[in-house]
């Protein structure tokens, strides 16, 4: 009888809080919307699954030597993985829509307001004293930039400015992504009517393969003399679109779009899950920073929508405003997000290589946003 009593009480059943079931039926929730709904699978399933993982009493599989903290001590505090991931996403790259219609550059700015929006905002809770949320100013520059809608600029910040924090920042940016089909939608409805969502843009401009080869080579140059701080995340991004675009080196191209990319999107998704543990999740500082990148998120969302307005009333090639909401950086699911919502309005209407222009320039913004956070905060 004892040692059936001794198994019993080695297993998870016995150790299991409340707190851990919680999480389980989120995480089983972020799965579910990721198979079921199409929510970013690529994101979600390793998500959701390392929250699974993370949250079995005993196994301490986020812990000690465990293979998912392990995972997070060799990619996200050396900021490894965010950067290999920003290569990746260089190689994917087409900077001909931005190239083609450089006003596009403005929304990708615009969509930045968020960033700085939410750091005032954490600052101003701070002031307010509200208990668990004392955030200092690195701490709230590391929330702020969750508004970016940029998982592996936030990780790179916070890594930067306050390590402490890595693990819910790193969860709310990358949920956030994951979940624009969800929450920019509502917003760009709010913000637009139905004429302007209808507004059919003219066909852009072929660009040539010279300017796309000068383009990379020039912004890792301008953004690093300018911004050292932002050099690892343009740098390794430029390289990215360099060996896409230069045509010689196409072995490295393919697998840093595919399988370098696919590797650490997969160790990166399991060690994010892997800080949806109770312990580290269920807080009020926790809660309060997922509260604020919601805010930033929906902020940047809201001024590229805006600013898309603004503009086509100085300018006789209306823009549709849907584009402007693509300027978060979440490459390429706000742009999808902007071409399914336009569709909805008008079925000939096709925006997903007009929203790809400030879809990319959203990239170098939040990555600008992050040195200029660096330069002054850090």
């Amino acid at each position: 009888m004892d040692k059936l009593l001794k198994l019993w009480q080695s297993t998870g059943l016995y150790h299991v809080e409340p707190g851990q079931l919680l999480m389980i039926v989120v995480c089983l929730g972020l799965i579910y919307l990721a198979i079921r709904k199409g929510f970013e699978p690529l994101l979600l399933i390793p998500i959701g699954f390392g929250g699974l993982l993370a949250n079995i009493p005993v196994a301490n599989m986020a812990e000690g030597q465990g293979i998912l903290h392990l995972f997070y001590e060799v990619g996200l505090p050396t900021s490894v993985f965010p950067l290999l991931i920003f290569m990746g996403v260089g190689a994917m790259t087409d900077f001909g829509p931005m190239l083609a219609n450089p006003k596009t550059l403005l929304l990708g700015a615009a969509a930045q307001f968020g960033i700085f929006a939410t750091l005032l905002g954490a600052l101003a809770l701070a002031a307010m004293g509200i208990p668990g949320m004392e955030f200092t100013l690195r701490e709230a520059a590391s929330i702020a930039i969750i508004g970016g809608a940029d998982g592996p600029t936030s990780i790179f910040v916070t890594a930067k400015l306050a390590p402490h924090l890595l693990g819910p920042i790193a969860v709310a940016a990358y949920s956030y992504m994951a979940l624009v089909p969800l929450l920019q939608p509502p917003i760009m409805r709010a913000l637009t009517t139905k004429e302007e969502r209808a507004i059919v843009m003219k066909q852009l401009r072929p660009v040539g393969h010279v300017e796309k080869i000068i383009f990379p080579l020039m912004l890792a140059l301008l953004v690093g003399m300018l911004l050292p701080d932002a050099a690892p995340l343009v740098g390794m991004f430029a390289f990215g679109n360099l060996l896409r675009e230069c045509g010689v080196v196409d072995r490295l191209a393919d697998t840093t779009r595919n399988a370098l990319i696919n590797i650490v999107t997969i160790l990166l998704g399991l060690t994010v899950g892997s800080k949806l543990s109770a312990d580290a999740f269920l807080q009020i500082k926790t809660l309060g920073i997922l509260v604020l990148g919601l805010v930033a998120f929906c902020a940047g969302t809201a001024a590229g929508v805006l600013m898309a307005r603004v503009m086509n009333m100085f300018s006789t090639n209306k823009i549709n405003p849907l584009i402007g909401s693509a300027g978060v950086s979440a490459v390429p699911m706000a742009a999808r997000v902007s071409n399914k919502v336009g569709l909805e309005a008008n079925p000939q209407n096709f925006l997903l290589m007009h929203a790809m222009g400030p879809n990319v320039a959203g990239v170098i913004g939040s990555a600008v946003a992050a040195g200029i956070l660096l330069s002054f905060v850090g």
